[in-house]
């Protein structure tokens, strides 16, 4: 299960994913545009369903992963962002930014390894975290704090996971060009801010992700287990 499948990273993720063999259950609030991608999906040959779903609902999401198969990948990529100075920061912008890429991550993860460890399957839990959980950066104080979380619980689930089988990882990658991250380089000065971080001298791709994602989810990584895997062209190599 890929969670925020129903645009940019997600669906290259979704994509990579199903190109391997995998059967992938797409989730996102958007029916609309999850069967699109489903839909595209299995043009191509591959298997892939949708399942519309909010997962900052812990209803909705103990019930929709109850329905599903017994998964043996779960990718966390559904998250936010609200950059602003801390001055500004509002108790609904930390709620929003903690509430998604912290609590609804941690909820989807529990449920879906407390079925894991019931079935006895073994497995990959990949948490798409962000250069930022290394690292700060001016006005994000609330998305630095909630990706050095996912980093946190990734380590401590791993140590946890470890003896039955199951591998937790993060990908952590630098600014990936997609529709949500575009309107950021419109603004004066903040994309040759950030190429001048990026040793590589570039911006990220979703295809950088797509291999990322495919060996973290195979038997190629089967000796890595709480690491982090740093997509970012060498940002926090300075």
């Amino acid at each position: 299960m890929v969670t925020g499948a129903g645009r940019g990273i997600g669906v290259a993720i979704a994509t990579a994913l199903a190109q391997q063999g995998a059967h992938v259950h797409l989730a996102a609030r958007n029916a609309d545009e999850l069967g699109a991608v489903a839909e595209a999906l299995r043009a191509g040959g591959w298997r892939a369903s949708a399942v519309a779903l909010d997962v900052t609902d812990t209803a909705a999401v103990l019930a929709a992963i109850a329905a599903l198969p017994v998964l043996s990948i779960l990718v966390n990529n559904a998250g936010t962002n609200r950059p602003k100075p801390m001055a500004e920061v509002t108790l609904d912008d930390y709620d929003a930014v903690f509430g998604l890429n912290v609590r609804a991550l941690y909820v989807v993860t529990q449920a879906v390894t407390a079925r894991m460890l019931a079935a006895g399957t073994k497995g990959s839990i990949i948490n798409i975290s962000s250069q930022m959980g290394h690292v700060g950066g001016p006005n994000r104080t609330l998305y630095c704090g909630s990706k050095h979380a996912v980093e946190g619980i990734t380590k401590a689930l791993a140590i946890e996971l470890a003896p039955r089988g199951i591998r937790v990882n993060s990908i952590a990658p630098t600014f990936i060009e997609t529709a949500m991250t575009r309107p950021y380089f419109d603004i004066p000065g903040f994309k040759d801010h950030v190429l001048s971080k990026i040793a590589l001298g570039r911006l990220g791709q979703v295809e950088d992700i797509m291999g990322a994602v495919a060996y973290l989810a195979s038997d190629a990584s089967a000796l890595v287990t709480g690491t982090s895997l740093v997509v970012d062209g060498g940002w926090t190599a300075q």
